[in-house]
């Protein structure tokens, strides 16, 4: 069985993987998350992902004097928004006036979810995908939105809900992943690590 390092503290990803059998190193990457000016949001993921996949690649290195742990995987993953307009990131809101212009943008919309990520064996193979998903979310009154905003849940989260949170009620259709919707494609993740890595969990 291959060790499995994730690159990545986040909750959700580290749920995903435990619910798909895989029990992964958690290790945050030391990455910066800017957007680049102009840069698409499927570029943008995907370059986000490998980045941080290579930040903690170079990390253990340094620790391990160039040696990592035999068969040892990296998983890395960007998760963006995109807006109804089909151009607009939407990351995550800075403050709950943000949040609440991001859902006002969303609700009654269908809108893109893009995850990128990055499948890192040392001096191997890098793998990079980008899935989409496309959301449809109910329309929700301005009083509605703010007391929303005010629970807290959407200000950690891209387009400022949370699908698998309170959020989750808002949600009409789901046309992809719904894993993707929460941080990581964990099907077509675990069919990249089984084709192109000889990875299987069964």
């Amino acid at each position: 069985m291959a060790h499995i390092i994730l690159a990545s503290t986040s909750p959700r990803r580290i749920d995903l993987l435990r619910q798909a059998g895989l029990s992964p190193q958690i290790i945050p990457p030391d990455a910066d998350e800017s957007i680049l000016r102009g840069e698409a949001p499927r570029a943008m993921v995907a370059r986000l992902a490998k980045d941080k996949a290579e930040a903690v690649c170079a990390k253990l290195l340094a620790a391990k004097g160039g040696k990592l742990v035999p068969n040892s995987i990296i998983i890395a993953a960007d998760t963006t928004v995109v807006a109804p307009d089909g151009r607009k990131i939407l990351g995550k809101p800075r403050d709950a006036r943000e949040a609440a212009r991001m859902l006002n943008t969303l609700m009654g919309e269908t809108h893109t979810v893009l995850t990128g990520y990055c499948l890192l064996k040392i001096n191997t193979l890098t793998f990079v995908r980008v899935v989409k998903s496309k959301v449809t979310l109910r329309k929700l009154s301005k009083r509605d939105i703010a007391k929303y905003v005010a629970t807290g849940e959407p200000m950690d989260k891209a387009g400022a809900y949370a699908a698998q949170g309170i959020g989750m009620s808002f949600i009409e259709r789901i046309n992809g992943s719904y894993a993707n919707v929460v941080g990581l494609p964990i099907c077509q993740v675990m069919i990249d690590l089984e084709e192109k890595f000889g990875v299987s969990i069964l």
